[in-house]
């Protein structure tokens, strides 16, 4: 028996960090996503194997069944963490994994694993419907954060997402900039590790209150904007008030102070995306200063 599922991939225009806290964030799921194959046989063995979006196989390890126990690996942090996710699930499904002979699995993404589009957040939510678990709690358990982009994973359209008491509310929206022929996504070279990006957001002493109240706002106005210049407004407003949270200065004011558009950062600071506008010459500035990955707002986004 041959199961598959498929999972969005995720960028988060509004709220990065305040979401964490109750702000109301526009996200954006993505063209881009991760599969997870399961076929069933007789191994006696869990054979794993994850591909990046060239086939190339960047990672494998096999576990023993039904123990999970770990036989052989290519990375040992990662095998460890996999093997942490498979436990949490049976913690939470205890028929998890308890009868099959032996399976051989695979995992694909569309998309290079170090542009922080969601290689964990798909991976959890395609385990989690694997397995009849609620991705949330998996979540919880594994890697943590606000969950919206579990909510990207399942859904083919932009969203407001916003936690309430800890529970996630989620509204499909029509989002369609009429300038979005001006937007662009960058690639900033590098992936920032998000657990470190919320740390430190932790650590800062502001009114947090006010913050989500502000974003909240703002992401409610740029959701109803009409005009490219409305919408570069908020942007600026956006990372001004992120700024002086986070004690870091804007990704524009830092990398790209000479450009002339607006550039907001999209979720940690410091890497991943971020957002352009721009016009026809963008590429070829963000491409002169080193930044290869330009990718216009309709080739990224469902």
């Amino acid at each position: 028996m041959r199961r598959e599922f498929y999972s969005n991939g995720k960028l988060l225009l509004t709220g990065e960090y305040a979401v964490l806290d109750g702000a109301r964030a526009l996200a954006i799921p993505t063209k881009y996503g991760q599969s997870l194959t399961i076929q069933e046989n007789d191994s006696g063995y869990l054979q794993w194997k994850s591909f990046e979006h060239q086939q190339r196989c960047w990672f494998e390890v096999k576990f023993s069944m039904p123990e999970l126990n770990l036989i052989s690996y290519s990375d040992q942090k990662t095998a460890n963490t996999l093997q942490n996710i498979l436990l949490a699930v049976r913690r939470i499904n205890r028929e998890f994994l308890t009868y099959e002979s032996g399976l051989a699995i695979t995992t694909s993404l569309t998309f290079p694993k170090n542009w922080g589009l969601g290689t964990s957040s798909t991976l959890i939510n395609n385990i989690a419907s694997w397995a009849l678990v609620d991705p949330y709690v998996l979540l919880e358990q594994t890697f943590g954060g606000s969950g919206y982009d579990l909510a990207c994973a399942k859904h083919d359209k932009p969203i407001v997402y916003q936690l309430n008491d800890g529970k996630a509310t989620i509204q499909e929206i029509n989002f369609n900039p009429s300038f979005d022929e001006h937007l662009y996504f960058v690639y900033l070279n590098k992936k920032q590790n998000s657990r470190e990006a919320i740390r430190n957001y932790r650590e800062q002493a502001f009114d947090r209150l006010e913050l989500v109240n502000a974003i909240s706002v703002l992401t409610n106005n740029l959701i109803e904007v009409k005009t490219l210049s409305e919408f570069e407004i908020l942007l600026q407003e956006h990372e001004s008030m992120l700024s002086k949270v986070l004690r870091i200065t804007a990704v524009q004011e830092n990398l790209f102070s000479d450009y002339f558009g607006v550039v907001k950062s999209l979720g940690g600071w410091g890497g991943d995306f971020v957002l352009a506008t721009g016009n026809e010459k963008t590429p070829e500035y963000f491409k002169f200063k080193g930044f290869e990955v330009v990718i216009p707002y309709k080739n990224m986004t469902l």
